[in-house]
């Protein structure tokens, strides 16, 4: 099925012969982590900020608000890339939390 873009283009979407699935090791997932999340916790209630550590923390999958760490120290896009000196977080878009991984250390790998 073809749509017609804004330029009467007709976009074709991409196809494929096959996929290959396959399971990550545990070498290569902490490869693709930036962080051990420690703390079964998600949200504080009393600030509604992500708990350190937790599941939802900053420190490792990225700030919640555009170009703010987490305590404030460093706030607007003439920091980017800074990581906070006191909590840890990097200066960046919120959006790099839908692409940053932790994982989660057992006694024995899955």
């Amino acid at each position: 099925m073809s749509e017609t873009t804004a330029k009467n283009e007709v976009y074709q979407p991409m196809t494929f012969d096959a996929i290959k699935i396959g399971l990550a090791s545990p070498e290569k997932i902490r490869e693709w982590s930036r962080g051990e999340v420690l703390k079964p916790e998600t949200i504080n209630y009393r600030t509604l900020k992500p708990e350190r550590d937790g599941l939802f923390c900053e420190r490792i999958f990225g700030p919640t608000k555009d170009w703010e760490c987490h305590c404030g120290k460093y706030k607007k896009i003439r920091y980017k890339g800074v990581v906070c000196d006191r909590c840890g977080v990097e200066v960046t878009k919120s959006s790099v939390r839908r692409e940053r991984m932790g994982h989660i250390e057992l006694a024995a790998p899955v």
